[in-house]
């Protein structure tokens, strides 16, 4: 499929990396020569260098030949822009990166519409819901939802010395009466998919799949559920602190927010009034445990700076914070800092990209079983994939223990009818379930992509 990706700075050049993997024909618009230079050494696309509300530029690039159509500038309004150009010379599908917050949900809405947008995207809001989530469920590193939360996935690291240790999953269900899977396994580099006979070690990140009141059971009875953090100090005064704080607030958190810039501390006593907003450099220890850091639930660095992040995470692990979470958008710092104990790290240009790659999949396979939702799991070694599934006879009505499945595959989940299915053998797929499947190495488009 043509795409094309207009602004290729940090999100641009990660949208683009993740899109060259799944085989796309990406060509890229950039009005930095060396940008341009570096990403043709780099990646196997095309680029074009030069404005990309451009007209001329949009032609050059063949915008009438493409399927989908990315603006992903530093601009709002020349994203937008951009978008109606691409699309008034052909582009069938437009995307637009929209970050103000005083964009809100009915001005977005009406634009969308008039621009003919086909999704706008808010890196910083999806990167606070994320946290968001995660604080509300701080024993977790990551959670995912799937089909309006009827179903959620988690991903958390046993200690050394869990009661999971030894474990074989075959007895797990037996065991705690939960009705939870537990369908992903990273071990060292190692991403598994793991069947009955796994058994499970101290120190395994592992993926755990169920509706959410089964997982809450489940982590209850293995005493790893921690309290909701409601007292949460935020370094760093983003788009992303400010989105985070608005949600904490409306749950009745909590929030302190510290921020280095005057202007921007000033900005968000206004914004934010009932946050505590303090004007310091959070990188001073002293600052730190003066406002509070050892009675925290949580702490969460936001900074742009990935190194600064990292640190001062760190610190706050050193003064026992219960639940610590840090943005690193460089993937050789993310990896670094979970070697570090950093377990929960975010990253707003990947959740991005995500996204984006879901809609391309979706796009690409439109009369089949398409991509609903997609997730990368265990640092992108594997995926979850959502499923609306329609009537294909090879799937539908046989017994799950009889559908000939390729290797590194796992039904994870069904859900019909609002009701969430963990399967067995004897279970089977109708037309209209929503399924879940969990796979390591390997790209679904869609849901015949399983079979052999």
């Amino acid at each position: 499929m043509k795409i094309i990706i207009a602004g290729c700075g940090k999100i641009g050049t990660t949208i683009l990396e993740n899109l060259v993997k799944e085989g796309h024909d990406i060509v890229a618009i950039d009005p930095n020569p060396a940008v341009i230079a570096e990403l043709t050494n780099i990646y196997d696309v095309m680029a074009v260098c030069g404005n990309g509300v451009d007209s001329d530029v949009l032609m050059e690039a063949d915008v009438g030949k493409a399927e989908l159509f990315l603006a992903v500038t530093g601009s709002d309004e020349l994203n937008m822009l951009a978008c109606f150009l691409a699309r008034r010379l052909g582009a069938k599908n437009t995307v637009a990166r929209i970050r103000n917050p005083e964009y809100n949900d009915n001005s977005l809405n009406f634009m969308r519409k008039q621009l003919e947008l086909s999704m706008a995207i808010n890196p910083e809001l999806l990167a606070a819901s994320e946290l968001y989530h995660i604080l509300k469920f701080p024993s977790a590193i990551k959670i995912e939802t799937f089909s309006r939360r009827h179903m959620e996935m988690i991903e958390l690291r046993l200690k050394p010395d869990s009661v999971l240790h030894g474990l074989k999953l075959s007895e797990l269900r037996e065991k705690y009466k939960a009705t939870v899977l537990i369908c992903c396994v990273r071990r060292g580099d190692e991403v598994i998919i793991p069947d009955g006979n796994f058994v499970l070690q101290g120190e395994d990140r592992i993926g755990i799949t169920a509706a959410p009141t089964e997982i809450h059971k489940f982590l209850r009875s293995l005493g790893m559920i921690q309290k909701q953090a409601k007292n949460v100090m935020i370094l760093g005064g983003s788009r992303t602190a400010r989105y985070l704080a608005d949600m904490l607030i409306g749950i009745g958190c909590h929030v302190k927010i510290i921020e280095r810039d005057e202007k921007v501390a000033a900005e968000l006593c206004e914004a934010l009034p009932k946050a505590v907003i303090i004007h310091g450099d959070g990188a001073r220890q002293e600052l730190l445990l003066e406002e509070g850091l050892r009675s925290l639930d949580a702490f969460v660095a936001l900074t742009g700076n990935d190194e600064q992040n990292i640190l001062i995470s760190i610190f706050a692990a050193s003064q026992k914070v219960p639940k610590i979470i840090a943005k690193v958008n460089r993937d050789e710092l993310a990896a670094m800092a979970e070697k570090l104990g950093l377990d929960t790290i975010v990253s707003p240009k990947k959740t991005v990209a995500d996204i984006l790659v879901r809609h391309a999949r979706a796009l690409q396979n439109s009369l089949g079983s398409c991509v609903e939702t997609l997730y990368k799991l265990m640092d992108g070694d594997a995926e979850a994939l959502e499923f609306n599934v329609k009537d294909d006879p090879r799937l539908v009505g046989i017994p799950l223990k009889e559908l000939s499945l390729r290797p590194h595959i796992l039904i994870a989940g069904i859900i019909r009818d609002r009701k969430t299915i963990i399967p067995g053998g004897n279970d089977c797929i109708l037309a209209g379930d929503h399924v879940i499947l969990v796979a390591a190495n390997q790209r679904l488009s869609d849901l015949s992509d399983i079979l052999r």
